[in-house]
């Protein structure tokens, strides 16, 4: 990466971590996916009950095959073959873990996060139940204020997920959001997490890469 673009960068991650900790969310900058799975490691405990929220990102760093063959309880909602009933309890069981991974649609520079969710299986553990919660970006999901997340799902992260997910909305069709009242529409849960009250429970690893959507 030019040497440039990349100060303009670590500015930028540089600001978010500010107020990420202002808000009593721990912020982490690492340059690699390797990177990544070792702080991520530095977080969990050997033998801890760890749950994950949809996500491409865990995927793409590596995360859920690390949680599968380290000494860790994993609760894997991507095992094959789990039936409608066996992925309703795992995302009920989430709420008991003592670690939930997962990513985030955006990263405000204001040190906000915001997601959205189609039933809330990965919004409602962020925000209470586990007693840590690992959040892993890359830097394209920085932006700078609200009304940027709220426009990055639309013209991106929603009918990304809509496509990958195989659902027939209309986002999946035209490539960005119409607000449509689609029976498989996955935008209905609608999130912001300002600030924690509870110091050291949120942590946001932000990896110099572009990762997810």
């Amino acid at each position: 990466m030019d040497k440039n673009i990349n100060f303009v960068i670590e500015k930028k991650v540089e600001r978010t971590i500010q107020n990420l900790e202002k808000n009593n969310i721990s912020g982490y900058f690492v340059q690699t996916e390797e990177k990544a799975l070792n702080k991520i490691k530095e977080l969990i405990n050997e033998g801890d009950t760890v749950s994950v929220g949809g996500s491409m990102t865990l995927f793409e760093i590596k995360a859920i095959e690390l949680l599968r063959n380290e000494n860790y309880n994993f609760i894997d909602r991507y095992e094959e073959n789990l039936t409608s009933e066996e992925i309703k309890d795992i995302n009920r069981k989430s709420f008991f873990s003592n670690v939930f991974l997962t990513s985030s649609n955006a990263i405000t520079e204001n040190g906000e996060l915001y997601n959205v969710d189609g039933r809330g299986s990965r919004v409602a553990p962020m925000l209470y139940g586990p007693d840590k919660v690992i959040v892993v970006v890359g830097i394209n999901k920085i932006v700078r204020d609200l009304n940027e997340a709220i426009m990055r799902n639309k013209e991106l992260a929603a009918p990304a997920n809509a496509k990958r997910l195989n659902k027939d909305t209309p986002c999946a069709n035209v490539g960005h959001c119409v607000d449509c009242n689609s029976k498989n529409r996955i935008c209905n849960k609608y999130v912001l997490i300002k600030r924690d009250m509870d110091l050291e429970r949120i942590h946001v690893i932000i990896v110099n890469k572009e990762l997810g959507y």
